[in-house]
């Protein structure tokens, strides 16, 4: 398998150049198969650098998921659902923004936490448990606005919005899995698109995504 081309410009800091190759390496090969190698290949950096900042593959890969909770922590942070108003609908544009990524090859969308995880939690229990406090503080983001939305429209539903939290990452992971068995991620969208609309009616909302508009400004 050809190596993958460099994942950052070469001005970017060499540390930096290694997590952001390590994301696009792990998420590509998996965890096992991937070589220290392969990964300074990647960010174009020598094997001798990649020493000075890490011990090795394991504490690599430890950077590497920090590096991918604050930069996904980022992205949705930054996304224009943040900004409206009604947190059911914070909570329905989140998945949206989860639909709209399921593009391109499985490397490009999948969840590194999940990839690293399948592999690596029985035989490196450092990483299972920085995954799974990954996912968690994942999750919990996510139930704050499910929290909200419950207690705006459906008040006396008896589900729990973490455990809803917790189900909306289960079935993403999932679908992941199922995306690279299918080789596309058309069965992830659809997967998708059945979460979404299980949550909506949760939330007493119509299940097809609502049509384009200027958000409000969140108070």
């Amino acid at each position: 398998m050809p190596r993958p081309a460099a994942v950052t410009p070469p001005a970017t800091p060499p540390r930096q150049r290694l997590l952001d190759a390590a994301l696009q390496v792990f998420r590509s090969r998996g965890y096992a198969a991937s070589t220290v190698d392969e990964v300074c290949a990647a960010a174009g950096v020598t094997k001798g650098s990649f020493f000075h900042h890490f011990a090795g593959k394991e504490a690599m890969a430890l950077a590497a998921v920090a590096h991918w909770n604050e930069t996904t922590g980022a992205l949705f942070d930054a996304a224009p659902y943040q900004r409206l108003a009604d947190p059911r609908d914070r909570v329905l544009g989140y998945l949206d923004v989860r639909r709209q990524l399921l593009r391109g090859e499985a490397a490009d969308f999948s969840c590194l936490l999940g990839t690293l995880v399948q592999e690596t939690f029985a035989s490196h229990p450092s990483l299972r448990e920085a995954c799974d406090d990954g996912i968690q503080g994942h999750a919990r983001r996510v139930a704050a606005d499910i929290a909200e939305a419950k207690a705006r429209h459906a008040p006396d539903a008896d589900w729990d919005p973490h455990g809803l939290a917790l189900f909306t990452q289960a079935t993403l992971q999932g679908a992941f899995v199922l995306a690279k068995a299918h080789a596309s991620p058309a069965i992830a969208v659809q997967c998708v698109d059945h979460l979404r609309h299980h949550v909506a009616q949760l939330l007493g909302a119509p299940s097809a995504p609502p049509p384009a508009a200027k958000p409000a400004r969140r108070r």
